[in-house]
């Protein structure tokens, strides 16, 4: 193992929007450096196609994060992608590799102690996105114009010398339809673990984090890289736990938020 390097025995990332300015790439890069694991899930919303289709964007980070991951499979991990919504066109190549890298529409991860999870991305369970396609798109739109606020907000909070603080994160907590529809998803995701009957269910889509255990189903949402910046890892001995990133680097990073300011500015 590589010096400095923490390794596990799985990875889980969800929700990394790369193609959008929202994507919180760097930051990404930074975890893949210091983390390493046998086996990668994908679980969806990988590349954001609607986004992409609207206005391209794709910075030198977004390649490498890319690349990393290339990288980790020729090194021998098994990296296993789950198309979600936003990158459904990725969906109908599963079951071929590109790069070493496997496309699934789901799997079954067996953890070290032997507990069955189903992976998928979770969009499944979304009666927004099952339903009216139009009303889901908007509502994508008017996330990512939160989102772009909210980078403008940070940066002005690191220029002050104050942590990352999510106002998308804070408004779902505090909206009640919000916390409703995160209580029905989680309800519906559990009863599909209960009738296959697993042990738990693991995946991303609506970038809220969490790990729990639900009616004897263990529930894990490995969140997202647009706001939370989180993973999902499992241990050697086949605990899971939720890593929290952060840039270890305050003071790049104020660096960088004044210089993006500036070119914005000019």
């Amino acid at each position: 193992m590589e010096k400095g390097i923490a390794r596990f025995r799985a990875i889980w990332l969800s929700d990394l929007h790369l193609g959008t300015r929202s994507s919180r790439a760097e930051s990404l890069l930074g975890f893949l450096k210091e983390y390493d694991a046998d086996t990668f899930y994908l679980a969806g919303d990988i590349f954001d196609g609607w986004a992409m289709k609207r206005s391209w964007y794709w910075n030198q980070y977004h390649n490498d994060v890319v690349q990393k991951l290339l990288r980790k499979a020729r090194k021998g991990a098994r990296i296993i992608y789950i198309p979600g919504n936003h990158d459904e066109m990725a969906g109908q190549f599963a079951g071929l590799f590109f790069g070493g890298i496997e496309v699934r529409p789901q799997v079954v991860h067996e953890t070290a102690d032997g507990r069955r999870f189903l992976v998928i991305h979770g969009h499944e369970f979304d009666g927004v996105v099952k339903g009216a396609r139009w009303l889901q798109q908007l509502g994508s739109a008017a996330y990512d114009w939160l989102v772009l606020a909210n980078q403008y907000c940070n940066r002005l909070r690191l220029l002050m010398g104050y942590p990352y603080w999510s106002l998308s994160a804070y408004i779902k907590r505090k909206t009640k339809r919000t916390l409703q529809y995160i209580d029905d998803f989680e309800t519906l995701v559990v009863r599909r673990a209960q009738q296959e009957k697993l042990d738990g269910i693991v995946c991303g889509h609506i970038h809220q984090a969490c790990l729990r255990v639900i009616e004897g189903v263990t529930y894990a949402n490995s969140g997202d890289w647009v706001e939370s910046c989180t993973a999902l890892v499992e241990h050697y001995h086949g605990e899971l736990e939720i890593i929290h990133w952060r840039d270890p680097e305050p003071e790049r990073a104020k660096r960088k938020a004044a210089s993006e300011l500036v070119a914005e500015e000019a």
